[in-house]
């Protein structure tokens, strides 16, 4: 039997709920009512041959709260004069609340909407578009607006979320919700005070003008006679800040970049050379630094489709760049070294060289090995010390 019961109706109104359609009708008139609910009745054979179970289901029908039924009269030739539901209603928005029992809900919902119009009108819009998802947020609401109006009163601030002097705001709470923030400050904001270059989390900072952690580069000197920081003696390993790096200077013919921390450490003395602890795809901190574009610039990553992925990214930055131990002579001169690459890259690589594309090729076709990888750190050091010295 597929007749509809009263969980049916409430399930029905409940949709209403789930698309925010009820919250919206509590401050709007988004919804007309009454509201017809859909309803699947007995047939004449069911009156016919399933009597009792059709008596059963109208008694249970009838007592369902909150809905209007609006009835028909049925002369069955079997049973007679039968009186069953034709159409039913929710006429008011309480009455659907009541059903499922989301009235207080909707109450606080409702004294949400008026706090926001009164304090920030401009968000109006967007609880509207996302009803249900600022009721979940109404016990954080008020120090969401206070980070609103903080900003409104502090346009491209200049300072840390750290900074952020607002009632019962911390950094953490910014950092946390930085997502819903920059849906309500897109709104909240004038146009000029918005930097639509920076987008996505990561970038909020600097979308709504704050100071950003700086990017720290990792290096060592592999050359004693270059000039070092007061203090440091030998091949010191340094980290500096990206704008301080970029302010250095250092007057070198090589620099190595590799992503594997014991072959930065390992990497050997080479004259005016320097190596950097590898940025993975983030390489634009480096690229401010002038004088890395004056060298001879080699990165050294896994011989796998996202080695090769990041050595494509490196090159929009940095075209002169080349590539080491990332040949096919290195990656079958170690097949006991092979291992596999999880999730492989498949995409085109235009920044690629035409020996370094075949490797690459075939790699994410595989055409040697499904999913074949040989990691940096693999790469035997006597044979790593063989080809930096062809190198230089």
């Amino acid at each position: 039997m597929n007749w509809t019961r009263t969980a049916d109706l409430r399930a029905q109104v409940q949709r209403f709920w789930d698309r925010g359609d009820l919250l919206r009708a509590s401050v709007s008139s988004s919804l007309i009512w009454p509201v017809r609910l859909s309803l699947k009745t007995p047939s004449a054979d069911d009156l016919s041959h399933r009597f009792e179970a059709v008596r059963d289901w109208l008694h249970a029908f009838v007592a369902t709260p909150h809905v209007r039924i609006e009835w028909r009269d049925w002369n069955h030739r079997v049973q007679g004069a039968q009186r069953l539901p034709s159409v039913v209603w929710v006429d008011t928005l309480q009455a659907a609340l009541a059903m499922i029992g989301k009235t207080s809900q909707a109450q606080r919902f409702a004294t949400m909407w008026q706090q926001t119009a009164t304090m920030q009108p401009a968000l109006l819009d967007w609880m509207s578009r996302r009803p249900l998802q600022a009721l979940d947020l109404i016990d954080r609401w008020d120090r969401l607006l206070a980070v609103v109006h903080w900003l409104q009163t502090h346009p491209h601030p200049g300072v840390y979320l750290r900074q952020v002097d607002a009632p019962g705001v911390d950094s953490k709470f910014i950092e946390v919700h930085r997502g819903v923030l920059i849906e309500l400050l897109d709104l909240a904001l004038p146009p000029e005070m918005i930097d639509n270059s920076a987008s996505g989390i990561s970038q909020f900072a600097r979308r709504f003008g704050f100071l950003e952690k700086p990017v720290r580069i990792r290096f060592r000197l592999l050359d004693p006679n270059l000039p070092s920081l007061s203090g440091c003696q030998g091949l010191p390993d340094i980290t500096l800040d990206a704008s301080s790096f970029a302010a250095l200077a250092l007057p070198v013919d090589h620099v190595f970049i590799t992503e594997n921390e014991t072959n930065f450490l390992a990497f050997p003395p080479v004259a005016r050379a320097i190596v950097i602890f590898g940025a993975g795809y983030g390489w634009a901190a480096l690229a401010r630094a002038a004088w890395l574009h004056r060298s001879h610039l080699y990165y050294w990553g896994d011989i796998d489709t996202h080695g090769f992925a990041i050595l494509h990214q490196l090159r929009g930055h940095f075209p002169h760049a080349s590539s080491f131990l990332m040949d096919r002579e290195t990656l079958l001169a170690h097949r006991l070294q092979w291992g596999e690459e999880s999730e492989p890259a498949r995409h085109e690589l235009l920044c690629l060289t035409a020996q370094e594309a075949e490797v690459y090729d075939e790699l994410r076709f595989d055409r040697i090995q499904p999913r074949l990888r040989l990691e940096q750190e693999r790469v035997g050091f006597g044979w790593f010390e063989a080809q930096l010295s062809r190198l230089l």
